[in-house]
């Protein structure tokens, strides 16, 4: 019987695939400036076992990133909705750059929502959280409003890259996109963003804002 699960396996599965997706290229007005983000993950693998590439990043029009990230992370199917991944994750921006070890989790929650948590662990020593969550509402076949909530926690001040301890950043958002076709699809949106605790004191002592909203004209795709 196991040698036959397994011919049936390898049959009608256990196929290797990829896939490249850009959730997220998009222009942000709002809050006293200009600027741009990304967020993109790819992966190669098959239905157990995958490699992961995840990139994400803002900055201002006209200027180096602010933030830019790529975590490289291995990843293993746990049940048929979610999986545990473990890596590394290397932040270009800000300086000085750091380099973290990942523990996370991804998938498909109850009633279709979309989750992905990670804790990380810097070569500093500083720990800290991050959890994305979103919803595909489809209003027509090719019309979807995507409601978007990411918080960011950290165990402690890590002021030399303007980090409280506690909840330290927060984002709400939803984006409307209409899909030209399943795999090209330019979306607008709007965002609030909000530091809280020291972090948002960090950022009032360099001269920005705590925190406000944003316009957002983007691209969704993938291959």
């Amino acid at each position: 019987m196991a040698q036959a699960r397994e011919e049936l396996r390898k049959e009608h599965g256990a196929l290797t695939t990829y896939k490249v997706l850009v959730d997220q290229l998009e222009a942000k007005t709002g809050s006293g400036r200009d600027g741009y983000s990304w967020d993109g993950q790819a992966w190669y693998g098959g239905d157990i076992n995958k490699l992961w590439l995840k990139t994400e990043g803002e900055g201002e029009f006209g200027r180096a990133p602010e933030d830019a990230e790529v975590q490289a992370l291995w990843s293993r199917a746990i049940d048929p909705w979610f999986d545990l991944q473990a890596g590394v994750r290397y932040d270009f921006r800000p300086d000085p750059e750091r380099a973290y070890l990942v523990l996370g989790i991804q998938g498909l929650a109850p009633y279709w929502f979309e989750v992905d948590g990670a804790a990380f662990v810097s070569d500093r020593g500083d720990a800290s959280a991050r959890f994305e969550g979103e919803y595909d509402l489809r209003l027509t076949q090719k019309l979807i409003l995507q409601p978007r909530l990411e918080f960011d926690l950290a165990l402690q001040d890590v002021p030399e890259i303007g980090i409280g301890s506690g909840l330290s950043t927060a984002e709400l958002g939803a984006r409307l996109r209409y899909e030209v076709r399943p795999e090209f699809a330019p979306y607008v949106g709007i965002e609030y963003e909000r530091a809280f605790g020291d972090t948002a004191d960090f950022r009032r002592t360099a001269g920005e804002e705590a925190g406000g909203w944003s316009f957002l004209v983007g691209l969704r795709t993938w291959f």
